[in-house]
């Protein structure tokens, strides 16, 4: 659902110029690590499949410095989806070994890194 509720807000992203994009980004990672590592230490739950900050999170880092159209956005959210459910290294180490909400974010930011890569490939190489 988080990966959903991220789309949404996609189009402001979209609206930011590069420097924002990032600054956002990092604002919006950081956020999730504190407010993930909160709610885990609350409850008591390791990796809460209800806190779903972290894969908005890991959608905007996906879609950072790419042109949005609703092609790459298909793209992005099928490769992350995919990347998040088969958690290949270094998302799958990183899911294990990293504990807290550091650990949390970290695997759909790696996630959203990956992916955020092939896009650009995939621009350069065939374009938007």
């Amino acid at each position: 659902m988080g990966t959903i509720g991220a789309l949404v807000l996609i189009p402001f992203m979209a609206w930011l110029s590069p420097i924002f994009q990032v600054l956002a980004i990092f604002l919006l990672v950081g956020a999730s690590i504190f407010i993930s590592e909160a709610y885990q230490k609350q409850t008591q739950k390791n990796d809460p499949s209800e806190v779903v900050i972290d894969e908005v999170a890991g959608m905007w880092v996906a879609l950072c410095l790419v042109p949005i159209t609703w092609k790459i956005v298909l793209v992005a959210f099928v490769l992350f989806r995919l990347l998040d459910i088969l958690k290949p290294f270094p998302i799958g180490y990183l899911d294990k070994k990293v504990k807290g909400g550091l650990g949390i974010v970290l695997d759909d930011v790696a996630a959203g890194l990956l992916v955020n890569i092939f896009l650009h490939v995939m621009i350069y190489y065939f374009g938007n």
